[in-house]
């Protein structure tokens, strides 16, 4: 059985739990180690997740399949008409089962759901990341790029990907 719902503020440390199996692993080829501990402390920390969802906006939903955690995404609102998906994983295990496009197209019908007029979805993603080839398929562009810092010294050296819906 699959299932996608949203999550509350219960669900912090299984998010957390969640990123501590897929980011590493999806990043070890492109970030230092000490990058991807930095990202997971700024990010994941369960407080973090708390503050995303509590002061942020931020919209999490936990697919699961056969009740076991699959993964992840999260949204959130940027400026009128614009949408930011902050986070979208689908552990190892889980990958090549639809979970991406599945957790894809839960953001793009929670969106319609709270915004009625013409809208946009943007998302950043590593300019070094195969995940690109994904985000082109599910029918979004390179819309720019840039390198974000992000503290400590490192910064994001991402594409940001639009799709208009």
């Amino acid at each position: 059985m699959q299932l996608i719902r949203q999550a509350t503020v219960n669900d912090c440390e299984l998010i957390h739990n969640l990123a501590a199996e897929v980011f590493p692993c999806t990043y070890q080829n492109i970030l230092s180690e000490k990058q991807i501990d930095y990202m997971m402390h700024w990010m994941y920390d369960v407080e973090a997740v708390r503050k995303q969802m509590e002061e942020e906006g931020h919209v999490y939903f936990i697919a699961f399949q056969d009740d076991e955690p699959a993964g992840y995404v999260s949204v959130r609102p940027e400026g009128k008409g614009l949408f930011h998906l902050e986070k979208i994983y689908v552990l190892p295990r889980f990958q090549k089962m639809q979970w991406g496009g599945k957790l894809f197209n839960k953001v793009k019908e929670y969106v319609r759901s709270v915004c009625a007029e013409p809208c946009s979805i943007e998302l950043n993603v590593n300019r070094q990341n195969p995940a690109l080839g994904f985000y082109r398929h599910l029918g979004m562009r390179v819309a720019r790029q840039g390198d974000f810092p992000i503290g400590n010294g490192y910064y994001m050296n991402d594409y940001i990907m639009q799709l208009d819906i």
